[in-house]
């Protein structure tokens, strides 16, 4: 019988994680199925628990359950701690071990598959909720020149700004403050271009040679991208190659083996890699 996975979640049909998983066990020769499982809102406890009693493995956990995901953990890595939000549950005997894959997909991605260094850059974070707090820690271990956060309420990039300050160099302000500014990396962790919408940005916002990177992903250029494209960033970039590391961490995890990404991501998105942006 081969070893069973599952991505967890309410909506969770749009999820590409099942074709994700199939491909790396395709291409590493791993004896796994790896199913979507759709949770009632307020069934994701039972649902788990069913999933272990049959025999589980692990799972991927996505929106909206990954609070409750850390809350059911036994056991967890610094990243999920720090998020207090896992997206990957590995279960052992009677134990539920946690982990946060965003942050090190995101880092994989930016660095490896896009090829930018973040040492030293002047880096801003849009937003201040769940995808932000999976990111702050894995950025600021790559020592940048400063982490902004900003967010429309202040109060929780203040949050973020306390709670990392002893690991780096992090800074909290609302979007008027950025009059002026100039940054190497803008991430985009906010849900506004979900509904066609942008937080109010100054145009100038884009250093030469910046990257805009949406953590959003879809068919078509985001607002932000768009906007970003329009006023100067250098370098575009989706959530796609985030979406597929964060999976190879968690197939690491699990069977201890690292697919290669970068086939898995051209097949999900012909083209989407870092491009030029024509003068």
């Amino acid at each position: 019988m081969p070893d069973h996975y599952a991505v967890i979640g309410n909506p969770i049909a749009h999820s590409k994680s099942p074709w994700i998983h199939a491909e790396f066990s395709r291409q590493t020769g791993q004896d796994m199925c790896y199913e979507a499982m759709l949770a009632p809102l307020d069934g994701f406890h039972v649902a788990v628990t069913h999933f272990r009693q049959r025999g589980g493995k692990g799972m991927n956990v996505t929106v909206p359950f990954k609070p409750e995901a850390y809350a059911i953990s036994h056991r967890l890595t610094e990243r999920a701690h720090a998020a207090q939000a896992v997206n990957t549950l590995t279960f052992a005997d009677d134990e539920i071990f946690g982990d946060n894959t965003d942050g090190v997909g995101l880092m994989r991605d930016i660095l490896f598959n896009l090829g930018f260094s973040i040492t030293a850059k002047r880096v801003l974070l849009m937003g201040a909720g769940g995808a932000a707090r999976g990111v702050v820690l894995p950025l600021l271990e790559h020592a940048p020149c400063i982490l902004v956060v900003a967010n429309r309420t202040r109060r929780k990039a203040d949050e973020l700004q306390q709670q990392f300050s002893h690991r780096g160099n992090i800074a909290s302000v609302d979007y008027a403050d950025l009059r002026g500014e100039k940054f190497d990396l803008v991430i985009n962790a906010t849900s506004a271009g979900l509904h066609g919408q942008l937080p109010v940005l100054p145009p100038d916002i884009f250093a030469r040679e910046s990257m805009a990177y949406d953590m959003v992903y879809g068919d078509d250029r985001s607002v932000f991208l768009q906007f970003a494209q329009q006023h100067g960033a250098g370098l575009l970039a989706d959530g796609i190659g985030m979406l597929v590391e964060q999976a190879a961490e968690s197939f690491f995890q699990w069977r201890g083996v690292r697919p290669v990404t970068e086939p898995v991501i051209e097949m999900l998105r012909p083209g989407r890699r870092s491009s030029s942006v024509p003068a």
